[in-house]
């Protein structure tokens, strides 16, 4: 394999991230935080890296095969990972190697587990460095989905492939182009969260870091109470509304740009998704107001944040939900592995999969009634192709398969029945908190042994990836060629 491509483009992500870092540094030097000097002596190390890293690798057209595609995406990402978590482990917050490692990879695969606390006196350079870092994994994710996933043809992403060509040269100038312009979106959308987030009462540090954990659905705050700290109606709405933002299809809003101002309303994954949510909220929230008593209007300003903040994949939290009685505990469980739309920054199993497998669970049942007869499964008004049903149901084995060992191994390290199962859910599904007094929504990943750190931090890569883009790295028959 030509690793020159490769490593091409790490290293112009890395030095990207050099860039990045300058400005918590920039913050804490301001502040007066001896920090500066830590975030700048990591970027000069970083950039460093990344353009030897470029410089050494040009070669002539760029052009990346199916196999270099899969090792550039699990490669940039475990890269990235570590030289953003050398900032962490250098400041004066004081975290092991291990927990910078797992903080930062919570952050780039914007599933926002922490174990961090203390938050609300941490320095402003480490927490601008948290909110930044999910809001480039946000961005990237996206692009991921875009240009690089509906390539490789992982877990039925190939139903939302650009180009009608295989051929990548063909397919990364036009990629290139929807990426640049669904970056200045997502800086409008962050922009927009952060004024209003302002205008509703949040201080101005605090409205720009979580516009940016917001939009990239991630869930890192400034506060170890999360959003809860503010108290505001209109912060909870605000955030209600930015994160069902983020979870929506960016292409969609690309093409409502453009003029087809239909595209939203009329895509069936939208309306899976926002149906589902609607129907989610209200249930839990008439639980709320029959059963634990609470007001009306306060019962539906709970349910709606804190669900749409899991379904999502998001974390934040308002209230320690896991405490809200026995009936909503499986509720919060189950919804962490739905996730939001494909092309969005969510996580989890993605609706367009279960659609998928709706379909062809409809099909399969006609055709058990009709055994002559000719059904064919549509998702979106159009067919769907052999190779799409394959490929999201070899998606859904693995990510239950994967899930079931990542539970069975955490167990297998102490941790109890709950936490073992929620962190398990938590991390492939790039959710945040789990459920429990240890990892759920009022506790943090701290306690947590090492080998479970870094356990947990396979888990979200994995999850972040689509599970068969680092999985097929383990085949024989990749390195064969």
């Amino acid at each position: 394999m030509d690793f020159r491509p490769i490593f091409l483009v790490i290293g112009t992500l890395l030095a990207t991230l050099a860039l990045v870092m300058l400005v918590p540094a920039a913050v804490d030097a301001f502040a007066g935080n001896s920090d500066w000097e830590v975030f700048a002596i990591c970027s000069g190390v970083t950039l460093f890296v990344g353009v030897a890293m470029a410089l050494t690798s040009r070669s002539g057209k760029m052009h990346l095969s199916i196999r270099q595609a899969f090792m550039m995406t699990t490669l940039s990402w475990v890269m990235l990972t570590f030289f953003a978590s050398l900032p962490l482990f250098y400041s004066d917050i004081k975290l092991s190697f291990t927990d910078a490692f797992f903080e930062a990879m919570s952050g780039l695969t914007t599933t926002g587990s922490t174990v961090i606390t203390g938050l609300d006196t941490a320095p402003e350079g480490v927490l601008l460095w948290r909110a930044l870092l999910q809001w480039l994994g946000g961005i990237g994710i996206i692009v991921m989905a875009i240009a690089v996933l509906p390539m490789l043809k992982v877990g039925g992403m190939q139903l939302f492939r650009m180009e009608s060509s295989d051929q990548s040269d063909k397919a990364f100038p036009r990629a290139a182009q929807i990426a640049t312009a669904i970056g200045v979106i997502y800086l409008v959308l962050t922009g927009a969260c952060a004024g209003a987030y302002w205008l509703a009462g949040m201080p101005g540090f605090d409205a720009f870091a979580h516009a940016m954990t917001t939009i990239a659905t991630g869930g890192f705050s400034t506060s170890d109470q999360s959003v809860g700290h503010f108290n505001s109606a209109w912060i909870d709405l605000i955030g209600t509304v930015g994160m069902i933002v983020g979870s929506l299809p960016f292409l969609l809003y690309l093409k409502t740009l453009q003029g087809d101002f239909r595209s939203i309303f009329s895509d069936t994954q939208v309306q899976t998704f926002v149906s589902l949510v609607a129907i989610v909220v209200i249930v839990t929230a008439g639980w709320l107001w029959l059963e634990n008593g609470l007001d009306p209007v306060l019962s539906l300003r709970l349910a709606s944040f804190n669900i749409v903040s899991i379904i999502t994949g998001t974390g934040y939290a308002t209230s320690d939900y896991s405490l809200w009685g026995s009936f909503v505990l499986p509720i919060f469980f189950f919804i962490m592995f739905i996730g939001g739309c494909a092309g969005s920054t969510t996580c989890g199993i993605k609706i367009f999969r279960f659609q998928v497998l709706y379909a062809a669970t409809r099909t399969q049942i006609h055709h058990l009634l009709q055994p002559h007869g000719v059904f064919i499964p549509y998702y979106n008004r159009r067919p769907i192709s052999e190779e799409v049903i394959v490929s999201v149901l070899s998606f859904f084995f693995m990510w239950f398969l994967t899930f079931s060992l990542l539970a069975l191994g955490l167990g297998m390290l102490g941790l109890d029945y709950l936490t073992a199962l929620s962190a398990a859910a938590t991390a492939i599904s790039n959710v945040g908190p789990g459920l429990g007094p240890i990892v759920g929504p009022s506790g943090t990943f701290q306690p947590l042994p090492d080998a479970a750190k870094w356990l947990l931090s396979g888990g979200m890569l994995l999850g972040r990836l689509e599970l068969f883009t680092v999985i097929v790295l383990f085949s024989r028959s990749f390195w064969r060629g």
